[in-house]
């Protein structure tokens, strides 16, 4: 059962879920000074959520760091990220094939006009200056960044590509004050440690971060251009 949220236990759970970056009792107990908490009470309540597992926690040595459990928060998932990249190529193809047909249809016109009567021509290019004109409307906004789906499903995606990139980088950014932390003042070689603890970076699985949040960028400044 979840601590009184004006309780000791209460007040530090709220604090290390709000944080969900590795904390010592000294960071909590520095940060929960305006609640007159003293350090012993502190160190007792995180003492308690840990053997209760409403937090997590490792040791290193006479230290404890604590942590956030991990299981209450949605992480970015590595497929939904890929399929996201997949959707971008594929509208990239999609205009690509935008602009081949624009191209067929006016060597088209051209043709027609070199075989046909000129009543026949003049009948067949207004049929063809119709169908062009509605390509570079469909052009015009592919190149808008308007993606030919229906606006509430659009922002849901953008959204949760968003949400995502941003808990991938929060989460990469933890990891490493957390990597850091541990191996401080550890005399272990680092890619030792870690290939013993069994970690992969993104760069070990071929997958680059940086990629990501480019195109979260350019997704934004669309945004802000469209408004």
């Amino acid at each position: 059962m979840p601590p009184k949220s004006d309780s000791v236990e209460g007040i530090v759970l709220g604090f290390v879920n709000e944080q969900n970056r590795p904390l010592n009792s000294q960071n909590v107990a520095d940060a929960l000074q305006k609640f007159n908490l003293k350090k012993t009470a502190v160190q007792k309540a995180l003492d308690a959520l840990a053997d209760s597992g409403q937090i997590s926690f490792k040791e290193y040595g006479k230290q404890k760091i604590y942590i956030a459990r991990q299981d209450q928060f949605d992480i970015p998932n590595g497929e939904e990220l890929e399929e996201m990249k997949k959707a971008n190529a594929k509208l990239q193809e999609e205009l690509v094939d935008q602009k081949k047909a624009i191209s067929e249809v006016e060597s088209e016109v051209r043709g027609l006009q070199s075989n046909l009567t000129l009543a026949e021509i003049k009948s067949k290019e207004t049929k063809l200056q119709s169908e062009v004109q509605e390509m570079e409307e469909k052009l015009n906004k592919l190149r808008s960044g308007v993606i030919l789906v229906k606006p509430e499903d659009k922002k849901i995606i953008e959204d949760s590509f968003a949400e995502k990139v941003n808990q991938w980088k929060k989460r990469k950014r933890m990891f490493k004050e957390l990597w850091d932390n541990i191996t401080e003042n550890s005399p272990k070689d680092q890619k030792e440690f870690k290939e013993e603890l069994g970690l992969e970076y993104d760069e070990d699985v071929d997958v680059n971060l940086q990629s990501y949040t480019d195109m979260l960028a350019s997704l934004n400044k669309k945004r802000k251009i469209s408004r």
